[in-house]
């Protein structure tokens, strides 16, 4: 992977920007991460000139409505493509198993059959495990349980071919039994519900979820050179990048990114 597109940065409720997703480019094609919680997935790969018919590999995290609900339309659009003979090869969906029925559920009970005959055929489910290895796209992943206090829920480390590792530990915040597969990352992509002094207001930890100081404190102990904040609420997107890194850099002294809905970062 050479660039990480951002196609969203928001939470569940978020509704001035979209639900935190993305997609990892390399060459032509790309590697998605969730899809956010409705057809916003598809302006939101508009906006960011990324071809439904380039992308092939997609990674599902867990069941929350803001993760799961633009698969759908994904699903609906590929099978259009399919349908039409312009969609080449085969649509990959990586996901834990209880997550293949999730998907299949929603999706033949919201779309006509003719989207979605393409299921385990050239629609096809690959099961994540625990510590389980899988090359996409030339690029070793490693898929690991979060061990979620809410829904089962996986993340991944990918070492890439240029020598960069990077870690996406889902939508809550970092455990330490994750230390043997974050250690000696290069990036790490990390939840900041809020900032530590708006804590009262948006009760992140009742949500399950970290303030920007948590994180930031948390990549500091890891040495981690360079994180990623997201998935944080939008009361104010003017000065939200403004006010987090200002706290953020309070705690860490490495390269804190908080991007906004279609920044592109390069590694």
């Amino acid at each position: 992977m050479d660039q990480l597109i951002v196609l969203g940065t928001g939470n569940a409720r978020a509704i001035n920007c979209y639900n935190t997703c993305y997609a990892m480019k390399k060459n032509d094609e790309y590697f998605l991460v969730d899809a956010g919680g409705g057809n916003g997935i598809l302006s939101a790969l508009e906006n960011a000139h990324i071809p439904i018919k380039n992308i092939h590999h997609l990674f599902v995290s867990h069941a929350h409505t803001d993760h799961i609900l633009g698969v759908i339309w994904l699903i609906r659009l590929v099978g259009t493509f399919m349908n039409n003979g312009t969609y080449d090869g085969d649509f990959h969906i990586y996901c834990h198993k209880e997550l293949v029925d999730t998907i299949k559920t929603l999706t033949t009970l919201t779309v006509r059959k003719k989207f979605y005959k393409y299921f385990d055929d050239r629609m096809l489910f690959h099961i994540v495990e625990h510590g389980e290895i899988k090359t996409i796209l030339g690029d070793k992943f490693i898929f690991f349980d979060i061990e979620s206090t809410k829904d089962k829920q996986f993340g991944f480390a990918v070492n890439m071919d240029n020598g960069i590792k990077l870690t996406f530990v889902g939508d809550e915040p970092y455990r330490d039994n994750l230390h043997q597969f974050v250690q000696g990352s290069d990036w790490m992509l990390h939840e900041a519900f809020c900032l530590y002094s708006q804590r009262d207001r948006f009760k992140p930890y009742e949500k399950h979820h970290s303030t920007v100081k948590d994180a930031c404190q948390l990549a500091q102990s890891l040495n981690i050179p360079n994180l990623v904040l997201w998935h944080t609420e939008d009361h104010d997107m003017a000065h939200r990048q403004e006010n987090y890194l200002k706290e953020g850099q309070k705690y860490y002294s490495g390269n804190l990114l908080i991007p906004e809905d279609q920044d592109v970062i390069v590694f």
